[in-house]
């Protein structure tokens, strides 16, 4: 039986909303128990809806609720909740660590500010970060699976001005492989096309008159990529790469910065669809691909689809990663 927790992120964002929608809309799943964290602050809209289809058992202790859920008395239709006084970045860490003991299978996460994690006392720039530390994980890439395209980020929270000082053949390498591990959980048509890894400059360079990085580094990665029989091809020009002519020719991109992946791939699939995958971490963890969105906190506005779509990878790596 999988065990998968969803933390719901800042309890004046629209995590907790949507998880609820989500889980609303998917119901108990055969072959999986589900605990999730909430805020004793927060005012869950459609608990009542779930009992219509979950039992819930809430705890304020997270060791107790953790406990019940490994037990023999967990139920299929039961939903464990823990109703925490914590900083939603701590149900995170925690969740975090109960993976990486093996104790549950998977985690899906809602939408964590960085000002949340600062105010928990954390050093952590975000998700990823405390996910890194907690697994003691050399090289953790952000990955989004979309229904129209899928994006790896090959750096994630770094200024800017340090995307070209920090650019080397060994980290994108590093990038490639964990675009390529993306690639292999996608469905076998997908699978064969190849990566597309993306120039840094505009034109991607043109041959070294707009920047040299493609010529030092990029090239030099995938020449090493292409010898380890990764299928690749690049640089891509960045601001022709996503024209949707282009979609279907390319398994993954594999995007220099984080902007250059995410701007594109959010403004495509919006909160309609798309997941965060943490790739190199030696548990499943998936997220929603949007924010707290706490200009609609409270008013029943938000849409779940990016949740459900999120619930639902991580079920289907997690049953894949045990098999």
């Amino acid at each position: 039986m999988l065990k998968i927790a969803i933390t719901s992120g800042d309890s004046d964002g629209i995590g907790l909303e949507i998880a609820e929608k989500a889980l609303l809309k998917m119901g108990p799943q055969k072959g999986a128990h589900f605990l999730i964290w909430r805020s004793a602050s927060s005012f869950p809209r459609n608990l009542k809806k779930l009992d219509k289809k979950f039992k819930l058992v809430s705890f304020a202790s997270p060791l107790k609720a953790l406990n019940y859920l490994l037990s023999a008395e967990m139920k299929a239709n039961q939903l464990v909740e823990i109703v925490s006084e914590e900083s939603p970045a701590l149900w995170v860490q925690q969740t975090a660590v109960w993976c990486q003991q093996k104790q549950l299978h998977g985690m899906v996460t809602g939408p964590l500010s960085k000002t949340e994690i600062y105010r928990a006392g954390l050093q952590d720039m975000g998700h990823t970060d405390i996910l890194k530390r907690i697994s003691r994980s050399q090289k953790v890439h952000m990955g989004f699976l979309g229904n129209k395209f899928n994006v790896v980020l090959n750096t994630a929270h770094i200024p800017l001005s340090k995307v070209s000082t920090s650019m080397n053949v060994v980290d994108l390498l590093s990038g490639i492989e964990a675009a390529n591990a993306l690639r292999k959980m996608l469905p076998v048509a997908q699978q064969k096309k190849p990566i597309g890894v993306l120039g840094l400059n505009p034109h991607a360079g043109e041959e070294g008159l707009i920047g040299i990085e493609e010529r030092e580094f990029v090239t030099k990665a995938l020449n090493e990529a292409a010898k380890a029989k990764i299928p690749v091809l690049g640089p891509l020009v960045p601001d022709a790469a996503f024209l949707e002519e282009n979609w279907k020719k390319y398994s993954v991109y594999l995007a220099l910065y984080h902007d250059q992946g995410l701007i594109p791939f959010k403004a495509i699939h919006g909160q309609k669809s798309g997941v965060h995958v943490s790739l190199g971490i030696p548990f499943v963890r998936t997220s929603v691909d949007h924010g707290t969105a706490k200009d609609i906190f409270g008013k029943n506005k938000a849409i779940a689809n990016s949740m459900i779509d999120a619930i639902q990878a991580c079920l289907r790596l997690a049953k894949s990663s045990i098999k």
